[in-house]
């Protein structure tokens, strides 16, 4: 472009001396020289201006090929990134087959192969302040840090996956379903244990593949034999009222990744001795069941949340085999005897890794022992509301852990039956020594808590799975246990 210019520049500048001499020395102009020299000072404009148009030209010609260059290096950049996504979610999803594949072929196995691998990273999840869960996000101000995480959105049915970054305490990390598709149960019926009907809840919770369920409407649902889940499942029950009643109950065993919301659950029966389905390549012998509500068998990364449990044949919630990082939550409890255990036996030492939160759960009318009742592990008793219990609320065996923060604790009237604490089997000189403290309890009625071991906090680490609410906001934090009456576009 530079080399171009000179001619018509020096053309221009000779054109205008000429216009110059002639303008001021008429005189020595011809009339002739002077429409030469008139016609060379045109030409000259005229070849200055095509010369600016042409370097305007060329500018903006060299302005849209950077552009053009820039967009297909940003699209070049956006499709590898693509590609990197697509590729890492192949990937996540390989390694998942592998995991289901493997409790599948060795059921006989445990789920929680490495007990001790399982509370390191649940301790860093809770150690780790910019974690993914973010729970004030739709707080509403109820001081319930799950409820406040989802239940002010109105439009929490279109974003129903949001509950599995709402949990709290040593389950925090089941996801559930999360990633996977939602499957809608259309079918409350229970037929064939073995082959059961696409559109049933049995044959949502068999797949190998992470599902949502959730259901079409209203179901009383009375399973045949145990609803034995698979790993990845997420059964929500929020906007309908759907009960598992009058039949089998629910058994997690040998797996992984389960949340349960919203059900009710009662009058669960001892079921068995009979062939029941647990994938889809997979069907089995089953013993007889003892006719809990929720059966947790060796399993790991559980969330029990916002259901109701009542009236069955053995426990509401037990969680033995080695289980662990469970959370039992927002739940109701009513009429039973034997309420919940935690671990297997006494004898039975894989327990030791055991950690189970349980947190802003209302134990209610009719209930008399085990709330919970724990062996070898380490127990989080945060903000429940204990307003029943007929022996006691809290018993344990083999040396457990157990830190109890921020409940209300209302005794009944019987004057001996006032103490919170059982220690079940055990002379109190093996008791002595054991963990067990009340911080910041609120006791009624006469209540009251015998603590035991350290009261060093240094003590209750494995045992502290969140911070604790003060006890006066208790009635307000459990307020909402059991299942919500949720209906669309309203806030639960």
């Amino acid at each position: 472009v530079g080399r171009s210019a000179p001619s018509s520049l020096t053309l221009s500048l000779s054109s205008s001396s000429s216009a110059l001499l002639c303008f001021f020395f008429r005189s020595h102009c011809s009339e002739r020289k002077r429409k030469s020299v008139e016609w060379k000072m045109a030409m000259g404009s005229l070849l200055s201006k095509k010369w600016l148009s042409f370097s305007l030209s060329s500018l903006l010609l060299l302005l849209l090929l950077v552009r053009v260059y820039a967009g297909v290096q940003t699209t070049d950049s956006s499709d590898v990134r693509t590609v990197e996504k697509v590729q890492l979610k192949s990937s996540e999803n390989s390694k998942m087959a592998v995991s289901l594949e493997e409790v599948e072929e060795k059921l006989s196995k445990h789920a929680v192969d490495d007990p001790e691998e399982v509370v390191s990273m649940v301790a860093e999840s809770i150690r780790n302040s910019t974690e993914r869960r973010k729970l004030g996000y739709f707080s509403c101000g109820t001081g319930n840090p799950i409820d406040d995480c989802w239940r002010c959105d109105r439009n929490w049915q279109k974003n129903r996956k949001r509950l599995a970054d709402c949990g709290i305490g040593f389950g925090r990390n089941a996801i559930g379903g999360r990633d996977g598709r939602y499957y809608v149960v259309t079918d409350s019926r229970d037929d064939d244990p073995v082959n059961p009907r696409p559109g049933t809840l049995r044959h949502a919770v068999i797949q190998e593949e992470p599902l949502w369920i959730v259901f079409k409407r209203d179901m009383v649902i009375q399973l045949k034999q145990e609803l034995i889940m698979n790993s990845f499942k997420t059964i929500d029950a929020r906007g309908y009222n759907v009960h598992i009643a009058n039949g089998a109950c629910i058994t997690i065993q040998f797996v992984t990744n389960i949340i349960i919301h919203g059900l009710h659950i009662h009058d669960c029966k001892p079921t068995g001795n009979a062939m029941v389905r647990s994938s889809p390549t997979h069907f089995g012998w089953r013993t007889m069941a003892d006719g809990d509500a929720v059966s947790i068998f060796g399993s790991s990364h559980i969330w029990i949340d916002h259901n109701s449990l009542s009236h069955c044949a053995d426990g509401l919630v037990d969680a033995v085999m080695g289980s662990t990082a469970i959370t039992i939550s927002n739940n109701h409890f009513a009429h039973h005897n034997e309420v919940m255990l935690l671990g297997h036996s006494d004898s039975y030492t894989r327990d030791k890794q055991m950690q189970v939160t349980i947190a802003y759960n209302h134990f209610g009318e009719g209930l008399i022992q085990r709330m919970p009742r724990c062996r070898h592990g380490y127990f989080h008793v945060v903000n429940n509301d204990y307003t029943h219990w007929e022996m006691y609320a809290i018993g344990g065996s083999a040396n457990p852990t157990i830190n109890s923060q921020g409940n209300r604790y209302l005794a009944p009237t019987n004057p001996f039956a006032k103490e919170v604490t059982k220690r079940v089997d055990t002379a109190a000189g093996q008791w002595k020594g054991w963990n067990w403290r009340s911080e910041g309890d609120l006791m009624l009625n006469g209540a009251y808590f015998t603590p035991s071991g350290a009261g060093a906090s240094a003590s209750y680490a494995r045992a502290s799975s969140l911070g604790a609410k003060s006890s006066s906001m208790v009635g307000a934090i459990t307020s909402g246990a059991g299942p919500l009456a949720c209906r669309r576009s309203r806030m639960c």
